[in-house]
């Protein structure tokens, strides 16, 4: 099932900033309507102090581009809009023109489940300007978290050193939409499942879940509770020990564990969810073997992330899973990628040559590339990726993927000798408004994240202080870069060449 299933085509139109209609407007105005733009959404650090992100939401860039119309309540809901200074915000004949108006964009985009780096194009966007920019929002929305999440989920996944990672973070997430996002990501990512049935139905992730606190609760004792439960649920049977003491529930549980055995079942797991995990999970693992129960697992909660997690297998902890929630759907401590969207060339027409563009600031990092972005992935031999390279459209239609030497094409942002087969890395997943090939397949994308992380560097993947990847400009377009803003501040480039 795609993004819109839940929605109304209208619902994707209107899931965006007032000033891209503004925006939008104002080209319209200014009889722009034929000037054709290239955007750029990329981010400028790796997220959580690591060495990487992993590129999560291009697949459902194109149901956003196809369902992205305006129909006539919209129009109405435009309409009714008051500017601040009196009167309305939009004008009839721009509302009759965005009428029924439908994107004409091609975009290339980073495959769904490859890692990316800083300053790379993640997302590549052509086509009409005014298109290009009613689209920036809702893009963003899709890629920065789900990139964001993606990325968390893997480095929890890391931790796990091959475990069951199971994404519990729902009633933290930010909203419903939010917590099918996390979903979606975090089994991207090499998460095992999630508690949240609608994820499960909407993208057939498989679900997880047993019971919570208030089970045990509602019985007269745990030992009742636990075999009700176990009456109830004899295939899918996980008990929760730390409702009111651990010690007591281990030997509740193994009561219960004996008498499913007699009945012909199996107790599946126990979880902790408080308290000192890695002393606690001993103690249950000795007296499960100790009871001749070496089959029960254990599994572990209690706002957990990649670091918990590496310190708990650190001190021996015997945990067979691990429950995932709010430092997950939270994206704990950073709560944005802070994905940016950047115009990067124009022309006056579908048939023109490109103008690259620039944007300055007082602020080094924050110089846009120009140009129409291309990204170069070089591999060794055992495909393993060493370094990439950012270089113009102008560049790749020479011989490009000839070439075999980082050292001789590449103007880095730090100094590498480098050299392996290059790939494009950027993929079209839309062409003109219509989507390039079939759906985007989940597994397809949850695969391609499994092989782009083991084929990482682990000097890159590591939590602390993770080597740099090697991102830097294709020589031609580095000058490219130099003159335009030179140019800029003198102002001899504000008449498009």
């Amino acid at each position: 099932m795609s993004l819109t299933d839940r929605t109304k085509p209208t619902d994707v139109s209107l899931n965006t900033d007032l000033y891209e209609l503004t925006m939008a407007q104002g080209f319209w105005e200014s009889g722009l309507v034929d000037t054709q733009a290239t955007f750029n959404a990329f981010f400028r650090e790796n997220p959580f102090g690591g060495g990487y992100a992993v590129a999560c939401g291009m697949g459902q860039i194109p149901d956003l581009v196809e369902n992205f119309v305006f129909d006539d309540e919209d129009i109405d809901y435009l309409a009714s809009i008051p500017a601040p200074g009196g009167g309305s915000m939009f004008k009839p004949a721009f509302l009759e023109y965005l009428r029924n108006h439908h994107l004409d964009l091609t975009i290339h985009a980073v495959p769904e489940g490859d890692v990316v780096f800083p300053r790379e194009p993640m997302v590549r966007v052509q086509g009409p300007l005014i298109d290009c920019q009613l689209i920036e929002t809702a893009l963003l929305n899709l890629v920065n978290f789900q990139t964001l999440v993606a990325t968390k989920t893997s480095r929890v996944v890391r931790a796990a050193e091959g475990h069951p990672v199971s994404d519990f973070g729902l009633r933290r997430a930010q909203g419903p939409d939010g917590g099918l996002a996390v979903a979606r990501a975090s089994y991207i990512a090499g998460a095992s499942s999630t508690s949240n049935l609608l994820a499960g139905k909407i993208y057939g992730i498989p679900v997880f879940g047993t019971h919570a606190h208030s089970w045990v609760m509602a019985f007269p004792t745990e030992l009742d509770a636990f075999r009700a439960f176990a009456k109830s649920s004899p295939k899918n049977c996980v008990l929760l020990l730390d409702t009111y003491d651990v010690h007591q529930g281990i030997k509740n549980a193994i009561t219960v564990a004996k008498e499913m055995e007699a009945a012909g079942e199996r107790l599946a797991a126990i979880r902790i969810d408080s308290g000192d995990l890695a002393k606690l999970t001993k103690e249950t693992r000795k007296a499960f073997d100790d009871a001749g129960l070496p089959y029960v697992k254990i599994s572990a909660s209690n706002d957990l992330d990649e670091y918990t997690i590496q310190s708990l297998y650190a001190q021996g902890a015997p945990i067979d899973s691990f429950g995932v929630g709010t430092k997950l759907a939270t994206c704990d401590p950073q709560p944005s990628l802070g994905g940016v969207y950047k115009l990067s060339a124009v022309r006056d027409s579908a048939d023109a040559p490109w103008n690259p563009v620039i944007k300055l600031s007082e602020q080094a990092y924050k110089r846009t590339i120009p140009g129409v972005q291309h990204v170069l992935r070089f591999l060794d031999d055992d495909h393993c990726p060493v370094g990439d390279m950012i270089l113009d459209d102008s560049y790749t239609r020479g011989d490009a993927t000839a070439a075999t030497s980082m050292e001789d094409i590449l103007d880095p942002f730090s100094s590498y000798g480098l050299s392996g087969t290059p790939r494009e890395l950027l993929t079209c997943y839309v062409e003109h408004g219509k989507r390039v090939g079939e759906p985007v397949d989940i597994e397809e994308s949850r695969s391609r994240c499994h092989n782009a992380l083991m084929h990482l560097d682990p000097a890159i993947t590591r939590f602390l202080n993770p080597q740099a990847y090697p991102v830097g400009l294709e020589q031609g377009l580095a000058a490219l870069r130099r003159d335009l803003a030179a140019e800029e501040r003198s102002g001899s480039s504000r008449v498009r060449r």
